[in-house]
């Protein structure tokens, strides 16, 4: 046997082992969201970006609390601010969807039409930025969350993995952060700003906001007073 075709042997058992490796690999990161998600229906989360903020060994605030120790005007102003159709679709709000489609092949601005089960999808699983490889892996990633996990455990998941500022996490850091205070006792006023300030977190000041800011928070508590009727995956949070 020449040393041409014994070399070309060798090289078969590597290929083979590299091709299985990496078949492995895929399929543990196929496995890996619906596993964490099974873990997240009983295990506190934490979101990509805290991690990331744990691993350059910058400053976190959070204080995981269930939802009943949240303020239902928070509840309402975050359900209004967000996705006011959270208890009506399965993860994804098509319609809001094709509704931004339709304007992006028009020429218009989409503005993404992320829905509470999208951004919970982004914020344990994906990075944070605005591509659209990003917006179609949320996609999968919504619908297997919501046939996971209740709305209610959802809600409760993105209330406490919500950025709110410089390294501050969750609806209770927020609270304490923003007018020193347990989430659970926050005002409707209060409530309103820290839901209008999820868009734009490092740039807007619950405590103190700007004209455009406190427009936007006087517009989400009139939303938040209107929304009872399409709060029926959770109850106990109507006014």
């Amino acid at each position: 046997m020449s040393e041409e075709e014994v070399s070309s042997q060798t090289r078969q058992p590597r290929r083979w082992r590299l091709r299985r490796i990496l078949l492995r690999t895929i399929i543990a990161l196929l496995l890996l969201p619906p596993f964490l998600t099974l873990l997240y229906a009983v295990v506190p989360p934490v979101s990509t970006l805290m991690l990331s903020r744990y691993v350059q060994g910058l400053w976190v605030a959070r204080d995981y609390v269930p939802l009943d120790q949240i303020s239902p005007h928070l509840v309402r102003s975050v359900v209004a601010s967000e996705d006011a159709r959270f208890c009506q679709h399965g993860g994804i709000d098509w319609e809001a969807l094709q509704s931004q489609i339709t304007t992006f092949n028009e020429g218009g601005s989409a503005r993404g039409a992320s829905t509470i089960t999208m951004q919970v999808a982004k914020n344990l699983f994906l990075w944070n930025d605005r591509s659209y490889v990003r917006k179609m892996m949320e996609l999968p990633l919504a619908l297997m969350i919501d046939a996971m996990l209740s709305k209610r455990r959802i809600l409760e998941i993105y209330l406490n993995i919500a950025e709110w500022g410089e390294g501050v996490f969750g609806a209770e850091a927020a609270a304490q952060a923003w007018f020193g205070k347990p989430a659970a006792d926050l005002s409707r006023t209060e409530a309103a700003r820290l839901a209008t300030a999820l868009p734009n977190p490092l740039a807007r000041n619950p405590a103190r906001p700007r004209p455009g800011h406190d427009r936007l928070a006087r517009i989400n508590q009139r939303r938040a007073t209107a929304i009872d009727p399409h709060l029926e995956c959770l109850p106990g949070f109507g006014r």
